[in-house]
Order: structure tokens, then C-alpha cells, then sequence
């Protein structure tokens, strides 16, 4: 027989947890992501181009500046030259240190450089 009261109520109702939020959802959080990755990537390049621009500017400015330095070098290094050319060749009769061995007046740079 029956229990006294009835049988209990028979649960036929789907008891789902909650899945998320939905597709709409979603996809705007994803087009509100990339579209502020857009943002920092355009940022990012307009300042990578402006350090570019301002190490080009440096080098340009800075390129009379390491021309004078490189003559300063090269003249130095061409007078110790000259100076222990002496030195090598004192005792050799006629011989004139730094005298050009070429048959022209013409200024060469020289292409050797001694370290």
C-alpha cells in the first residue's frame, strides 16, 4: 500500500548547469580583444618609427663628428709611420722618409693602414 501521504513527486525536470555565457557574448569579447591588440600594434609601430627616425638624425649628425675623429686617426697614425720610418732608415744615405712612391703629385689616401 501507499505510504500514508502518497508516493513523493517523480523529478522529470532537467537540472543543466549553466554553460557560459552565449555565442554573442563571446564573440564580442573577442572583437573588443583583437581590437585593442590593433590599437597597441599601431602605437607600437608609430613609435618604432619614430626611434628609427630619431637614430637616423643621430647618425646624420654625428657623421662629421666620427669623419674628424677617423682624420684625427689617420693622421696620427701616418705621422708615427713617418717617425719610425726615420728611425728604420737613418743610416741608409739618400733616402727620404715619406717621400711618395709614386711619380705624381697627385694626393692618394693611403689604402694600407698599419695597426
Amino acid at each position: 500500500m501507499p505510504p500514508p501521504g502518497g508516493f513523493e513527486s517523480v523529478k522529470y525536470k532537467r537540472n543543466l548547469p549553466f554553460r557560459g555565457p552565449g555565442g554573442l557574448a563571446i564573440l564580442g569579447g573577442v572583437t573588443a580583444i583583437c581590437a585593442y591588440g590593433f590599437y597597441r600594434v599601431g602605437k607600437g609601430n608609430l613609435e618604432k618609427r619614430e626611434l628609427q627616425r630619431e637614430k637616423a638624425w643621430s647618425r646624420i649628425h654625428l657623421v662629421p663628428l666620427l669623419m674628424a675623429e677617423g682624420d684625427r686617426d689617420a693622421y696620427r697614425r701616418e705621422q708615427a709611420a713617418l717617425t719610425r720610418e726615420r728611425e728604420i732608415m737613418k743610416d741608409v744615405p739618400g733616402w727620404e722618409a715619406g717621400k711618395s712612391v709614386y711619380n705624381s703629385t697627385r694626393y692618394r689616401s693611403p689604402d694600407i693602414i698599419v695597426l
